[in-house]
């Protein structure tokens, strides 16, 4: 791939050393099995409400990755030992805790789940902690489907979310700097009156060129191929900066799936996404500098330079409801708040409406008329 001018990050040999100990969740106080709290943000017993600290940094910056040098295999140190699962039913990969027993999806719910083959996974290079728990997180699930139109009362009245499940999904975030070579038009709109009298607008346009110089900064990739990605995708943004060192505490009482999308494949994607935004970056720009009325993008050639990456863990409250028989998933932004998925459709609400608005235009039309 060509590139303009020379990578400026650097590639640091990680410090590997042998951290494969069992996390000390014991309660100190009871002997209980500790969790991570959301709300505290420190480890709590469930039993006799002990809290922990987590002996991680206050101010963390995860280290970004130069893509072309960085390898995944020597990154592979998940702090404890660890065992992935494999669902049978959905195809989901998460990773627990050696000792933990993991008997049941946290996507999908099927107990259909399996050791996956000892695959070396790349540990994370971050965690963004979940901000909020269970219940605030079926807050906010009601509140979102109450505000569904189309949604049915019944169903809105019915719903009650199974277990949630608090999972840190994988994450790729990207950077890059963007030199990109387009060619487009622009239009000039001018108003003439035709034989008839009848004012018309008619629109000139001209050739135009350019470049474009942008950075892109933690553009997401979602590490699953196997969940629902425009569930997913709907969960988002998050606030990377936020992110913390990764610690294996963070991860007591949840679950991680392990990416399944590579960082190759990931990078592809996430070009995809840039080229997307480069596009209306370029016609934005063409009828700015041209006080355009309109503006076309004929091509867009775009070279990447200062490539680097991270493998960051995103929280996500997952669960599902079930109405006439339907079961119908969602997701929870474990750090924000913002739901997505999807819930029934009254078709009747629906009939109604667009007959409204069509009563409504013909009622304009022949005022005016």
């Amino acid at each position: 791939m060509e590139e303009y001018g020379q990578n400026v990050y650097t590639q640091t040999e990680p410090d590997v050393v042998n951290t494969q100990k069992e996390t000390d969740k014991k309660c100190p106080a009871c002997g209980g099995v500790m969790d991570f709290s959301p709300a505290a943000g420190r480890m709590v017993c469930p039993y006799c409400g002990t809290e922990e600290e987590i002996a991680a940094p206050e101010e963390f910056a995860a280290q970004e990755l130069d893509f072309d040098t960085a390898q995944e295999s020597v990154l592979c140190d998940w702090g404890i030992a660890t065992k992935a699962v494999i669902c049978q039913s959905c195809g989901a990969q998460t990773v627990y805790d050696v000792n933990q027993i993991a008997d049941v999806c946290p996507y999908c719910g099927s107990n259909q789940v399996m050791e996956a083959g000892d695959e070396q996974i790349m540990a994370p290079g971050g965690v963004v902690a979940f901000s909020l728990d269970a219940k605030q997180a079926a807050d906010k699930f009601k509140s979102w489907i109450g505000r569904k139109f189309f949604c049915p009362k019944l169903a809105k009245d019915s719903a009650r979310p199974r277990a949630f499940k608090g999972v840190y999904v994988p994450y790729w975030t990207f950077d890059t700097d963007t030199y990109s070579y387009y060619t487009g038009q622009y239009g000039i709109n001018r108003q003439y009156r035709d034989r008839d009298g009848k004012v018309r607008t008619k629109t000139d346009w001209y050739r135009t060129s350019g470049q474009l110089h942008m950075f892109f900064d933690d553009v997401l990739v979602c590490g699953s191929s196997q969940q629902n990605e425009r569930m997913l995708q709907g969960v988002e943004p998050y606030n990377t900066k936020d992110v913390r060192e990764y610690r294996p505490e963070y991860l007591a009482g949840f679950t991680a799936e392990r990416y399944s999308v590579k960082r190759e494949s990931a990078w592809e994607l996430a070009k995809e996404k840039i080229r997307r935004i480069l596009h209306n970056e370029v016609q934005e720009k063409i009828r700015t500098e041209h006080r355009a009325d309109l503006s076309r993008v004929s091509q867009v050639d775009t070279k990447h330079s200062n490539i680097t990456y991270k493998y960051l863990l995103l929280p996500v409250w997952v669960s599902s409801f079930t109405y006439q028989g339907k079961v119908y998933q969602f997701a929870v932004n474990g750090q924000s708040g913002k739901v997505s998925g999807s819930t029934p459709v009254s078709w009747l609400k629906v009939i109604l409406t667009v007959l409204a608005v069509i009563a409504a235009f013909i009622l304009i039309n022949y005022m005016m008329g």
